[in-house]
């Protein structure tokens, strides 16, 4: 159940981090790090996932207005340089730092933690237990939606403002026809496929 049950059994400030767009196949990677203030929690705040795209956004401005808050991104060529995995980590090391103070602890999503200096505890599902993690979770998703949308603006024909990157069909067909941009992971699989095609 999604509480203050982690951050609890730390002092001083806490933070909850996560990610957006580990999976697609276009677009950066995002991370956001949020620092809750428990008098001003917005309300129906929750796991991004189980919030409908409305429903996050109307959340996105009320996190921002009555947090701490730090986004940081990791580029495609990042990813294609580093890896997926540490261009989160990358990501979330500079959501972390954008916050402009430092945590006592910092709470992540997921089974792995960046290679920094902050004591910090990793936690499964961690979006769906941790109200701070969850703040992170919606500002994260709709930082990298709204980027895709834009960038579908940019590049017509990928489907971007309704997928996200994601390897759909219509994103898919988009390869086919219109061959590969500036803005797909070349290391990713399925888009090599089209640069040896």
């Amino acid at each position: 159940m999604i509480s203050f049950d982690f951050e609890n059994r730390h002092a001083g400030l806490v933070a909850g981090v996560d990610e957006a767009g580990r999976g697609p196949w276009a677009g950066p990677v995002v991370a956001a790090a949020v620092i809750l203030d428990r008098a001003q929690l917005p309300p129906g705040l929750n796991d991004s996932k189980k919030l409908s795209e409305a429903a996050r956004e109307r959340l996105f401005e009320p996190i921002m207005a009555s947090s701490r808050h730090g986004i940081g991104m990791a580029s495609v060529a990042e990813i294609d340089s580093l890896n997926i995995l540490w261009a989160t980590m990358l990501a979330m090391e500079r959501a972390v730092a954008a916050l402009g103070v430092a945590p006592a602890h910092v709470l992540v999503d997921g089974n792995r933690l960046p290679r920094w200096g902050y004591a910090a505890t990793a936690i499964i599902k961690g979006d769906a237990l941790s109200l701070s993690i969850a703040a992170a979770s919606i500002l994260a998703k709709v930082t990298r939606d709204r980027l895709m949308q834009q960038l579908d603006a940019e590049c017509p024909g990928y489907g971007w403002a309704r997928n996200k990157g994601y390897g759909t069909a219509d994103h898919a067909r988009g390869l086919a026809t219109l061959g590969v941009t500036a803005h797909h992971r070349r290391s990713y699989a399925p888009i090599r496929k089209y640069l040896t095609a």
